[in-house]
């Protein structure tokens, strides 16, 4: 995720004495605004340039609210992942077994098809040294792991089969916004018997 460039000289960029912060604007807006552009343009238009040209400031202005490119990719990735979680929850709330499995199904389809940009930050964006990325990502699994507590699985048991249904629908979603289902058969009716097949796998597994 790194961004290209030489080293920058100190004032360049706002966070060495050369840049003002411009009254009002904040990292919420920064980030909404790269959020913005990523679903409607892809998240390789977001840069800091465009981000900074979308808000009216000068580029140097956004390091005083993110580290460049990688800043704004990781607040999309937050932002992403507990609107994600928030959704999942919603839709999965008082429901139990195949029900919560079709309605958190339901819910994560949306959120990727409405937020197509926010959705693939949250691929790109790499938790493993950010530990304010790994408990979001982590809240989101909880979600998950929660809409499968029907199954009765424990342990490396309920890993595989939140992995596999975590596969299934990613797998789905990103075919689908890369327009990769081209036969004229119903993409509904096609997401309905994908996750009429995982409950079957998941009750299969119930009932071994």
């Amino acid at each position: 995720m790194a961004e290209p460039g030489g080293r920058r000289r100190a004032g360049d960029d706002g966070r060495a004495g050369g840049g003002r912060r411009r009254p009002g604007l904040d990292g919420e807006q920064v980030v909404g605004a790269a959020l913005r552009i990523a679903d409607a343009d892809g998240l390789a238009a977001v840069t800091v340039a465009r981000v900074a040209a979308d808000l009216g400031v000068r580029a140097p202005s956004l390091y005083n609210h993110v580290d460049g490119l990688d800043g704004l990719v990781r607040g999309i990735a937050l932002r992403a992942l507990g609107d994600l979680e928030a959704a999942l929850s919603r839709a999965s709330v008082g429901r139990s077994g195949s029900a919560a499995v079709r309605a958190a199904a339901d819910a994560y389809r949306a959120y990727a098809l409405a937020h197509p940009g926010a959705y693939a930050a949250t691929q790109q964006a790499r938790p493993d040294a950010d530990p304010e990325l790994q408990a979001a990502a982590q809240r989101t699994t909880e979600v998950l792991l929660a809409v499968l507590r029907d199954w009765r699985l424990e342990g490396d048991e309920l890993i595989h089969a939140a992995r596999a249904v975590r596969s299934a629908l990613h797998g789905f979603v990103v075919l689908e916004a890369d327009a990769g289902f081209g036969l004229p058969v119903d993409r509904d009716a096609s997401f309905a018997w994908l996750v009429t097949m995982l409950i079957g796998g998941l009750d299969a597994t119930r009932d071994r």
